[in-house]
């Protein structure tokens, strides 16, 4: 009988020039710090695992000190060492993604209809602009056409940027709930708004880099990879009502794939941290 397929080096460099830093940190924090009892990771550590998934060590630093820079982690120094931690706006975003990341059903639409937001923001305040359209594209908002998003479902806006609140004083933004007027389907927004062979090719890259593995070699490593690849899967699927999809759209499979393995890998990887921060003696790094 042969031995389950290991992951390896397959998935971890597979995948690796798709995957960003800030992604692969975000599902690292995600998983393995927030409610967790691990309040700050050595950077040492944190380049570590990254140099792992084909990331080097200038990129890493580079996007640690920017996401500190924007208020996601909080930097702390003992003697030689840096660490890491989650700030109040990070965990603020984690939080928010959780219940997504672990839905039983996370492709399927929060309750029925439409939502739609329109927002302007000043020219000179374009960072805002483009925290706001991330913020929508992970709620599952497409752009309809110029100024107007649409997302299926009952998606609570407040929630969807409340990690934006401080950046928010200069948009004007306003929502609304549709639903379809019979006979006027809602197919021709959905075409416009999404492009569902790009969605569905996210699924069956997803798949094709994950579905065949039953084990791990290193399962920290391999847990944040999976969860950098969900993170990126769960941004690219809007959440679309099953009447607009075929009848073998990948979701379904995708969603049992991932449950599956974070059961494999989790365990173990939390195990593995454990002993890496109890053992590590960081050197200096910025």
């Amino acid at each position: 009988m042969s031995a389950p397929l290991d992951s390896g080096e397959r998935v971890a460099a597979g995948r690796a020039s798709s995957r960003r830093p800030e992604q692969l940190l975000l599902a690292f924090l995600g998983e393995f710090v927030l409610d967790a009892d691990v309040e700050h990771v050595p950077s040492a550590v944190l380049i570590g695992l990254l140099a792992e998934l084909g990331v080097g060590d200038a990129a890493t630093r580079a996007t640690l000190a920017r996401m500190s820079r924007r208020g996601l982690l909080a930097k702390v120094r003992t003697g030689r060492e840096v660490a890491y931690g989650l700030a109040p706006a990070g965990e603020a975003v984690l939080r928010e993604a959780r219940d997504r990341v672990l839905a039983t059903e996370p492709f399927a639409p929060v309750g029925t209809g439409w939502t739609l937001v329109t927002f302007s923001v000043p020219e000179s305040q374009r960072d805002a602009r483009h925290r706001v359209r991330a913020a929508l594209t992970w709620a599952g908002f497409g752009l309809l056409r110029d100024g107007l998003w649409i997302a299926p479902g009952e998606v609570s806006v407040a929630a969807a940027l409340r990690p934006l609140d401080g950046d928010l004083a200069d948009v004007e933004l306003s929502a609304f709930r549709a639903y379809e007027i019979e006979g006027f389907s809602a197919a021709r927004a959905v075409r416009a708004a999404w492009r569902l062979d790009e969605i569905r090719a996210h699924h069956l890259q997803f798949l094709d880099a994950w579905a065949d593995v039953e084990a791990s070699s290193n399962p920290l490593r391999d847990m944040t990879a999976l969860g950098a690849d969900w993170l990126a899967l769960l941004r690219a699927d809007p959440r679309l009502p099953a009447e607009h999809l075929s009848a073998d759209w990948p979701s379904g499979r995708s969603a049992a794939t991932f449950r599956r393995l974070r059961e494999v890998f989790v365990g173990a990887a939390r195990a593995d941290l454990g002993a890496l921060l109890g053992r590590t003696d960081a050197p200096s790094v910025s």
